[in-house]
């Protein structure tokens, strides 16, 4: 599963760009992602003079405390992550 970010052109914030739209594709790799992207979101992205990112939506981490691995979202604040000392010190 991967998860495509659009990004807009936006020069009032300190990066030159935002956020705008994150949309989850369930397609098996990544140059189907990619065609998704291009066909669906590009109408977007030419609209908004953008860019877009495409990140595997899961990622393997390490418990802290346990040593376990387990999959969570890429995009999951640390204080909310079993993987971070802030999430073990509340």
């Amino acid at each position: 599963m991967y998860t495509v970010e659009i990004y807009k052109v936006d020069k009032r914030t300190r990066a030159g760009e935002r956020l705008v739209h994150k949309q989850d594709c369930n397609v098996r790799s990544f140059n189907d992602a990619e065609d998704f992207a291009n066909n669906i979101i590009g109408k977007i992205l030419r609209r908004n003079n953008g860019r877009y990112e495409i990140r595997e939506t899961y990622v393997v981490r390490e418990n802290m405390m346990t040593g376990e691995k387990f999959e969570e979202r890429y995009d999951r604040p640390a204080y909310c992550s079993p993987a971070s000392e802030s999430y073990w010190s509340m």
